[in-house]
């Protein structure tokens, strides 16, 4: 990906609870979004598949594709960048999720270009998790400096909105982009 291409301020995370919906989600996002490919859950070769589909889709609508994983498999799978809290200096566009203090401390030393922050209100994707809170929220985020900050975690249009440009570059979601909100 070149550097002169802006970074996305939307972003979907991947997830098996979309089913057969994840691609046609993909294919809704507003054009040049990101998607954040994870499906840990799948073997190997099934998901190498499935990420060849969501490349094709994102080459097609202009979106970065980043593979939740390490920056040489990303490399292989011809992913835009890679999703990690690790040094992995590739080339690549490079996130990192954090939740804490301690985590963004660590991700310093690599100077991601996106830091996914999260989880900042209840989710769906972490049942009875604490949620960081606006103010809480913001603290962190002050921590990780001039880090590209992506909100994340029961996060919508709306809720994006009211955080406003200064304190976050952009948010990410899973069932924001569900069938009923897409």
């Amino acid at each position: 990906m070149p550097r002169s291409h802006p970074l996305p301020k939307i972003w979907l995370m991947t997830d098996a609870r979309f089913g057969d919906d994840q691609l046609r989600a993909i294919q809704q996002l507003p054009a040049r979004s990101g998607v954040v490919f994870r499906h840990y859950h799948l073997a190997t070769q099934q998901r190498r598949v499935l990420f060849a589909q969501v490349l094709r889709i994102c080459r097609r609508r202009g979106h970065i594709l980043l593979l939740a994983g390490d920056a040489r498999t990303a490399l292989r799978w011809h992913a835009d960048g890679f999703h990690q809290r690790s040094l992995g200096h590739s080339g690549l566009l490079h996130s990192a999720p954090v939740h804490n203090a301690r985590e963004i401390a660590e991700v310093k030393q690599s100077r991601p270009d996106l830091v996914f922050l999260s989880p900042l209100f209840d989710t769906n994707s972490h049942p009875g998790a604490q949620p960081l809170g606006p103010l809480m929220f913001q603290r962190l985020a002050k921590l990780a400096g001039p880090r590209r900050i992506i909100a994340l975690g029961g996060m919508t249009r709306q809720t994006a909105f009211m955080l406003g440009p200064r304190s976050i570059h952009g948010w990410a979601a899973i069932d924001a982009f569900g069938k009923k909100t897409a």
